[in-house]
């Protein structure tokens, strides 16, 4: 690691230091959000909500933190749950590898450390799924370890504060900000230290619309000083997600029931509900699957009907009916769907344990994703019209 010297950094004066770690807690103590997790230093619920929070809004956590208690109280009540009610109990968060990570950590906590969860810092970060930054703000936060919680709030105060020229959204300069806030940090109140730096980030020194005039370390901050604040932080633009085509069957039988079928390839969902999915490899223009506009059948698309009915081995009777495409973002795919609607008779039959008829009152006991839920609120709204 560079000195911070070589990235043109000029840390303050202890006095300064000493200074600006008073401003910024006083106006924390006045200012600081009542949230159910910082009302307790049970290090296994700091854990859960800060895995939560990661690309997720405070306002959409506190739900489902306080669901995700009541249903695993204890970390051996994590380690020994069920898949298909973790997935449940996270169904619309996203980024489900965050549940099963932190399943496994669970089961880490359990064998490694006789169900105790870890009170030092590196004890911390050798759990599954736990990087520098939740195991800092573990650390400080439940143990009161002068540990720094590096995120993107974060940096983004710190890269005002100094006029850090690197790039935020390089991992390779995520050691900048770690080497400026471990001289930073207040050693008595570390926890309420780094919180209090999330709270300005999320808020007053957001990325979008922030208002420097009223932050409480403007006097600090040099950005705001030198009127730089807007070329801080310094972030490029990321890599466009990649736009992938699928076709997806919505086929009910004789009873009035859904098919639904069960990821089980490990990839992006596993593990969670939907109705049949076939990846398209032909772009979309060349088919015209994916026109938003409700458009005659194409001969071509036969060719997915028979690969449900190979694949399957049910021979719907394929209706005309169109439906708007079905879109959803992850971070890095956008997916584009097309709905085909099926009726099939004489359905007891099933060609795999991972897929099952399910009734439209019983499909919320299933874990379903966004996307799945964005198909049924597409089928089930236009057939309404």
């Amino acid at each position: 690691m560079k000195n911070l010297k070589d990235y043109g950094i000029e840390m303050w004066d202890k006095a300064k230091i000493i200074s600006f770690r008073k401003t910024l807690l006083n106006w924390y103590d006045l200012e600081k959000r009542d949230l159910p997790w910082r009302r307790t230093k049970n290090p296994y619920h700091i854990w859960i909500s800060e895995i939560m929070l990661q690309q997720t809004q405070v306002v959409t956590v506190i739900p489902y933190y306080e669901r995700f208690l009541e249903w695993f109280p204890k970390i051996d009540d994590l380690a020994n749950a069920d898949e298909e009610r973790l997935l449940k109990a996270w169904e619309g968060l996203g980024y489900y590898s965050r549940v099963r990570n932190m399943q496994a950590a669970a089961k880490q906590i359990m064998t490694e450390f006789n169900g105790v969860f870890p009170s030092h810092y590196h004890s911390i970060l050798s759990l599954k799924g736990i990087g520098p930054y939740t195991a800092g703000a573990i650390a400080s936060i439940a143990f009161d370890l002068p540990e720094p919680a590096v995120d993107g709030n974060v940096m983004r105060v710190i890269a005002r504060l100094f006029e850090v020229n690197a790039d935020i959204g390089d991992p390779k300069n995520r050691g900048i900000f770690q080497e400026i806030m471990t001289i930073l940090i207040d050693p008595d109140r570390p926890g309420d230290f780094n919180q209090a730096l999330m709270d300005l980030g999320t808020d007053i020194e957001s990325a979008k619309n922030p208002r420097p005039e009223e932050s409480p370390i403007r006097a600090f901050n040099a950005a705001y000083l030198h009127q730089t604040y807007d070329k801080y932080p310094i972030k490029l633009p990321k890599k466009k997600p990649k736009t992938l085509y699928f076709q997806a069957f919505v086929i009910q039988n004789e009873k009035n029931e859904f098919l639904l079928e069960k990821n089980t390839s490990g990839r992006l969902l596993g593990g969670f509900w939907s109705f049949p999915l076939i990846e398209q490899s032909i772009e979309p223009q060349q088919l015209n699957l994916f026109n938003t506009e409700k458009t005659v059948e194409q001969p071509r698309l036969m060719s997915q009907e028979k690969n449900f009915e190979r694949n399957y081995q049910y021979q719907p009777k394929w209706t005309s009916s169109q439906f708007e495409v079905v879109k959803h973002t992850f971070s890095h795919q956008k997916w584009h769907i097309r709905l085909k609607e099926g009726f099939v008779k004489n359905s007891d039959h099933l060609t795999s344990e991972n897929i099952t008829w399910v009734k439209i009152k019983d499909l919320e006991k299933f874990p379903l994703a966004t996307p799945q839920k964005k198909m049924m609120a597409t089928y089930f709204n236009e057939n309404k019209n």
